[in-house]
This record gives structure tokens, sequence and C-alpha cells, in this order.
């Protein structure tokens, strides 16, 4: 399983790209491209969702661009649930089961939520158009508003990292704490390199191209890419039948991550970076953020590769930053 999630990282990352490097072709809102198609997926969806512990509750909550699906795994007891509660914010095509390994290791401990995005693979609904990148915060801030979260740690991975920044410059006082994990261009441009196999993805090749493509991207093997798994089955639904709407994020200021009142933490990986690795790492300390970690031996799939590592951690930075 989780060389799979490896290579799923890779394969979301990639989509991200695709959908810039074909925006002149993209829909106006995210839609399904046939009933047959979603309840493909909604199939293997299940399938994945049936490998984590059953949620204490389940929403879709209603903002002005669609509905968010929200999952929410409520704490065991009353103490911890006096606790901040964790938002979770997922890459592209992953949507909250995404972070099935991740959420075995907080369950219980505190209030946690996990959300799929509007505008991409999952069973959240896009209704009105997105005008900018920040219509992602917008419908963030309307979400937790919805759940009636006064603050929350928030969690972003990838693309999910890029909006929980985005997100928090926004709207600060939603936002507890800010954890990005290899969060994609909000720090640094993504490399050079992943442009190049982004493009060749794109073209009319044989599919043992791309898969060398992707595993290049993620820093995997092409066995890894090509494993079959419920999650890289549902990855693969929703990338076949969902029209997704992805707007690139921003490399953002000096100014605008010093304006940040919040604690930020960034996690980024040693090996294929997506995030910018260590010049990222170099400019996070330059600009104050006071948590910086590279993990040795990680690719862009860092969530899933240091579970159990970044279970423990997490939780003591959340601890240490509760209201």
């Amino acid at each position: 399983m989780r060389r799979t999630l490896i290579a799923l990282a890779a394969l979301g990352a990639s989509l991200l790209l695709i959908d810039r490097l074909a925006a002149a072709r993209r829909p106006k809102v995210g839609q399904w491209r046939s009933r047959a198609g979603f309840e493909s997926y909604r199939g293997a969806y299940d399938e994945v969702m049936a490998t984590i512990p059953d949620p204490s509750g389940t929403r879709d909550v209603a903002t002005e661009f669609g509905t968010v699906r929200v999952y929410e795994w409520a704490a065991a007891d009353a103490g911890r649930g006096a606790a901040t509660p964790v938002v979770l914010l997922p890459g592209i095509r992953s949507g909250a089961p995404m972070w099935g390994e991740n959420l075995t290791q907080w369950i219980g401990r505190r209030t946690v939520y996990a959300m799929d995005a509007i505008g991409d693979s999952g069973m959240s609904t896009h209704a009105v158009p997105f005008t900018s990148f920040e219509d992602q915060a917008a419908w963030v801030e309307q979400a937790l508003a919805g759940l009636g979260l006064g603050a929350a740690h928030v969690v972003g991975h990838s693309f999910g990292g890029a909006i929980a920044a985005t997100h928090a410059l926004r709207h600060p006082a939603r936002v507890a704490s800010l954890t990005l994990l290899e969060p994609v261009m909000v720090l640094r441009p993504m490399p050079a390199s992943i442009y190049l196999w982004a493009t060749l993805l794109l073209l009319p090749v044989p599919q043992s191209w791309k898969d060398w493509a992707l595993a290049g991207i993620g820093g995997v093997s092409v066995e890894e890419v090509r494993e079959r798994t419920p999650m890289s089955m549902m990855v693969d639904e929703g990338s076949k039948h969902y029209a997704a709407v992805t707007l690139s994020p921003r490399t953002l200021t000096d100014a605008e991550w010093d304006s940040l009142p919040m604690p930020v933490r960034v996690d980024l990986a040693a090996d294929k970076s997506m995030a910018g690795g260590s010049e990222a790492a170099r400019r996070a300390r330059a600009i104050g953020i006071g948590s910086v970690t590279i993990w040795p031996q990680t690719t862009h799939s860092l969530p899933m590769q240091v579970a159990k590592q970044l279970g423990p951690e997490l939780e003591r930075y959340w601890d240490a930053h509760d209201g």
C-alpha cells in the first residue's frame, strides 16, 4: 500500500501541471463527464473509504461555489473534544481518502475534519466558476464557517497546501496554526524538470512512456506507478471521468508570509520535492517560518511515507498551539 501511495502522489502532482498546461480546454466548473463515470468512480471511492475507520459524521456544507463533502472524526472524550480541531485539505485527485494512513494516528485524540475539494474529483460539487485562485480560499472559509469552527489547525498537502496558505493569508482569524506538507508553488516555483515530464504526459505517446514520466515526477519506480490497489483505481477513475478545475496558485511574497499571525510549519521532501526542497526550506527559514523540516528519503508523497513519524510530531505541534 505504501509503495502505491507514493506513485499516486506523483500522479496527483502531475495532474496539477496538466491542468495548467491545458487551461484553454478547462471547463468553467468541475463536472463528471457522465453519470456512468461518476458511478464507477463512486464505487472505487467507497472501497477506499471502507479501509478507513468510520467517521462520526458526514456533512455536505453549502458554499457559494458548491457543496463541500466533509468527514468528521470526533475526539474520543470530552476533554480532548475541547481541543482546537484539525482540518485536512488534500492534494489533487486525492480527496479525503488520501489521509487514510495519517488519520489512524489522530482519530480519537482530537476532532479531525477531512474535505473533498470543490472543483476536483470527490463527493463535493462545483456550481459557480472560480475567477481566481483566491476563490479556493473562499470556499474553505465558507466551509469552516458552515461547520461552526471558530479556529482550526489547518493542514494541507501539495495543491491543498497552496490552498491552505492562501486561506490563511485571506482569513487568518480562522487558522490557529498552519501546516504545509510539500505545498506547491507558494514558496518556490516548480522545478523546470517537472514541466518537461508533464509535457510528455500531454502528448499522444505510448502509456509506457507516460509511466516513465510519472515515475520521473514522483521519484518512484515505473513498477510503483503501475501497481494497482483500491486507491490507484480511485485516482484513475477520477482522472478519466471528472473534468476538473484547478487554477494555479502563485508564489507568495515575503511581505505576505510575514503578515501571517499564526504559527506556521513547513515539511518538505528531500528527494524529488515539488515544493522546492532545500531551496524552499532556505526561503522559509529566511522569512521567519518557525518550523521547517526536510524529511530524508522522502518524495512529494511525504504525508504517506512518514505517516507514523509525522502523526505524533504534529500532535505535539497542535498541543503547543491550542488556543
